[in-house]
Order: structure tokens, then C-alpha cells, then sequence
């Protein structure tokens, strides 16, 4: 009889959050656990948890107390528990054991100490960008007994590896489909004054070509059709490889892997959108002409507190590069209102920048204080019954515009990837649609499969999301 244990892992959060857990599935089971599709019949329940704003961590907490109330062991990891480490465990014993990034190394063991009952203490967490030198083409010769977060095979490197696939491909897909997130680096440089994520995830690493591409070959070779490339921010991806032009060289490369028949590039800066990379992403066969663009805001004043480049002009100047190139080139964004010192002005402002710039897709978030940001400490703070008056404002104005900009694609040709079976035809996306954030379409057409990619025609349009016919 086999004596494997049976872990469950359940992740929160981000596509940068998935690759992790992939990752720790795979260690798992070199560990000898056996994984299980639910908490039922688990020994241990590993959540990996999202730290981002205060509702992904109430939904974190409400996840680990739901697994807690299952019987099983639980096991609290990802970005809350790196972020807060001892406070957590001190603040929820429900939860059997608070791992950091540094244990991810050591995952079995870690198992292990919670079914044989041994307490292991939390870590007291620490600034993550003080593990590598600050200028970023002297992080990798420093590789050698310094922590690089996302890098590393098994005893590779000392402790302080934050998550990521390793030079070998350690990952075990936890999901099936034709799409998969590929993560091109971990960390962040950038010094937003309301995010906290590069504290806790370190400075930004990126791994090396070859690791991507055979990562890539790996994902294909397990059925998937569509990569996501994915990061804190990859318009910085090559930085510290000493090549700012590294992601345009690399795409191609990925497009040309056999089995994947389009690429997608996440979480572009846009003070970090070059020419080059615009032509990379609009011009290669095989690459999603799509920008995933953070914005955050339109008003020069406000972007500069929240140490940000830009303004309104500056950023419609972007979208018409964009435009030129790909005109049906997709585009969604992410915005912060009621930031401190955010006038009805600004607020006006961003209003105007989203009515001039058809976006595909627009998420709207109001600005709360995070913990250890900078942002928490500026005057001005705005009502937070203002706050949720803008947030309600803009969120109808966004939904009227990104439906009018659904309208406009109607008649026009779309080449989606089926991924799910609907009545009435297939679900899927189309080169500007990402995977969960954005719209989807409806196809309707006979001898249809999944996992394909079919040229269709756009006869429907309902809020964001489209019906097309295959002729």
C-alpha cells in the first residue's frame, strides 16, 4: 500500500501566483506527496495566498479558515504569508504552519514538520530589494550566495529563493486548457508609492532566454496554444541581462515554438513601451497585437505623487503608436481613484483621458492605505464615501465605453482559440481579449474543436463580449 501523502494546494491571486503554485506542485511531488483535487481527503491544505490590497487578503484569511474548518492541516504561503510572516501566524492559528518564499526550496520538509506535529516559527519578513545589489547588470554576478527570486533548481541557491520556474522545468500543470501563464521575470524596481510589492517579492530578476524558451517547449509539449507572458513588469524584462531589447528578440522565438500558435504579452509599463517593443508586439506573426497597459490615472499631478510617468496627452500619444501599427490592436488598463490629493479635477481628467482612448477593457479601483507604502502616509486624503462616488462614476462610464468599443468591432475579422463549449457554439478569445480580465466571444460554426484557433467574423456584440459566425 502506498504510504504518500495527499496535499491540496489552492491558489489565490494573480497568473504570477499560478506558475508559483505550479512550481510548488512539482516539488511536492518530487517530495513524494501525492496532489488531491480538493481539502476532502487531504492530509495538508497549502493556500497560496495573494497580499495585493486589503480584499485579497480578507478572501485569503476567509480561504485558509474554510480549509482550517476541512479537518486537514493547513498551510498558509504566497505573498501574505512572505509579507507578514510571523503576524500572520500569531494572528491565525487556524493555520498549522506560515511558510515564506525561502521555504518553497524545502517544501517536503516543511510538509513534513506539519503532519509529525513539529512547530516550525514563522520568519520576521524583510525588505526583499536588499537581497541584490541595486544597479541591475550586477544582480547576476552576484548569483552566487545571494537570494534571486524566480531562479533556481533544487539546492541551487541558498535560502531566499522567491517563487518561479527553475533552469529546469519544474512545473506541474495544475490545470488543463490550451492556455498557460509563462513567468519572463519575478520582482519589481519600480517605486509606486501605493504598492508594496516590490517588498516583499524583491528586485526584479529576469530569467534568462533559454530558460523561457524550454519552459515554453515544456507547456506546449502539456497542450497549450497560448502563452502569457508574465510579471511584475515586463517591459523590464532584460534589463539585468544587460539587454534592453531582450523581450523583442525573445518573442519571436516563443512564436516560433512548435504547438503554440499565439503569444501574449501582460503587465507592460507605459514609460517602458518602446518603439521597438510596439513593433515587436504589433508586427510578429504569432504575438498577440495586445497591450496591457498600466495606466493607474490620466492626471499629470497625480501620477506624479504616486511617482509614476505620464499624463493624458502623453498617454493618447501612446495609443495612436499603438493604433498606426495594429489598428484593432486590443488595449485594457487598470485605474486608482480617490488617490490622496486627488482633486474633482483630476478625477475629470482621467474621465476625459478614458472617453478619448478606447480601451477594450478598464478595471476601476478605489485607493485604499497599504501597509508600508508611502502612499499611506501623504496628506490629502479623499473621503471614502467620495471614494466609492467616483469609483461607482467612472465604473459606468467604463462599462458604456467598453461596450461601445465591443459595438465597434462588429463586422470586423477575429481569430479566436476555442477554450470552452457554450450553448450555441465554443467560448473563446480573440487576440485582444486576455484570459479571465477581459471579454470573450462566442463562436458559432460547424466542425468546430477545441483547443483551435478559427478566423470568424464579429456579427454581435454584449457588453464586452462578442458573437462571430465562421464562415
Amino acid at each position: 500500500m502506498s504510504t504518500r501523502r495527499k496535499v491540496s494546494l489552492i491558489t489565490l491571486g494573480c497568473a504570477r501566483n499560478e506558475v508559483d503554485s505550479e512550481e510548488l506542485a512539482a516539488r511536492m511531488e518530487d517530495a513524494g506527496w501525492d496532489l488531491a483535487d480538493g481539502a476532502d481527503g487531504a492530509d495538508v491544505v497549502v493556500v497560496n495566498t495573494c497580499g495585493f490590497i486589503e480584499a485579497a487578503k480578507k478572501d485569503s484569511i476567509d480561504t485558509l479558515l474554510a480549509a482550517h474548518d476541512s479537518g486537514a492541516k493547513v498551510v498558509a504561503a504566497g505573498c501574505m504569508a512572505e509579507r507578514y510572516g510571523k503576524e500572520l501566524a500569531e494572528a491565525l492559528p487556524e493555520a498549522d504552519a506560515v511558510i515564506g518564499f525561502d521555504d518553497y526550496l524545502s517544501i517536503g520538509e516543511r510538509l513534513d514538520d506539519v503532519m509529525e506535529g513539529r512547530a516550525r516559527e514563522a520568519h520576521t519578513p524583510r525588505d526583499r530589494r536588499t537581497l541584490l545589489p541595486i544597479s541591475p547588470v550586477e544582480r547576476s554576478a552576484s548569483a552566487d550566495g545571494v537570494a534571486i527570486p524566480g531562479h533556481g533548481g533544487p539546492g541551487d541557491l541558498p535560502d531566499g529563493v522567491a517563487p518561479a520556474s527553475g533552469p529546469r522545468v519544474l512545473r506541474r500543470r495544475l490545470g488543463g486548457g490550451p492556455v498557460a501563464p509563462l513567468k519572463l521575470a519575478s520582482g519589481c524596481d519600480r517605486r509606486c508609492t501605493f504598492c508594496a510589492i516590490p517588498a516583499f517579492r524583491g528586485a526584479y530578476v529576469s530569467r534568462p532566454p533559454a530558460e523561457v524558451l524550454e519552459e515554453a517547449r515544456w507547456l506546449a509539449g502539456h497542450g497549450v496554444r497560448e502563452l502569457v507572458l508574465v510579471s511584475e513588469n515586463s517591459t523590464s524584462y532584460g534589463k539585468d541581462l544587460g539587454d534592453l531589447r531582450a523581450l523583442e528578440k525573445l518573442l519571436p522565438g516563443l512564436a516560433a515554438v512548435d504547438g503554440i500558435e499565439r503569444v501574449r504579452v501582460s503587465y507592460l509599463q507605459p514609460a517602458e513601451t518602446r518603439p521597438g517593443l510596439i513593433e515587436a508586439i504589433c508586427g510578429t506573426p504569432g504575438v498577440a497585437p495586445y497591450f496591457d497597459l498600466s495606466f493607474q490615472h490620466a492626471s499629470g499631478p497625480v501620477l506624479r505623487s504616486m511617482r509614476r510617468f505620464g499624463d493624458r496627452v502623453r498617454f493618447l500619444e501612446l495609443l495612436d503608436q499603438i493604433r498606426a501599427q495594429a489598428p484593432e490592436a486590443g488595449v485594457r488598463s487598470n485605474f486608482i481613484v480617490g488617490f490622496p490629493g486627488e482633486t474633482e479635477d483630476d478625477f475629470e481628467e482621467l474621465a476625459e483621458f478614458l472617453s478619448a482612448a478606447r480601451l477594450d477593457a478598464i478595471g476601476v479601483f478605489g485607493y485604499s492605505d497599504e501597509d508600508g507604502t508611502e502612499a499611506a502616509n501623504l496628506d490629502g486624503k479623499v473621503d471614502p464615501d467620495e471614494i466609492a462616488r467616483r469609483v461607482e462614476e467612472l465604473s459606468g462610464l467604463a462599462e458604456e465605453l467598453t461596450a461601445q468599443r465591443a459595438e465597434d468591432r462588429v463586422g470586423s475579422r477575429v481569430d479566436v482559440l476555442l477554450e470552452d463549449k457554450a450553448d450555441g457554439g465554443f467560448e473563446g478569445r480573440a487576440a485582444h481579449q486576455a484570459p479571465e480580465v477581459d471579454g470573450t466571444v462566442l463562436v458559432r460554426g460547424e466542425g468546430l474543436a477545441l483547443g483551435e484557433i478559427v478566423a470568424a467574423r464579429v456579427t454581435g456584440s454584449d457588453g464586452v463580449d462578442l458573437v462571430a459566425d465562421v464562415s
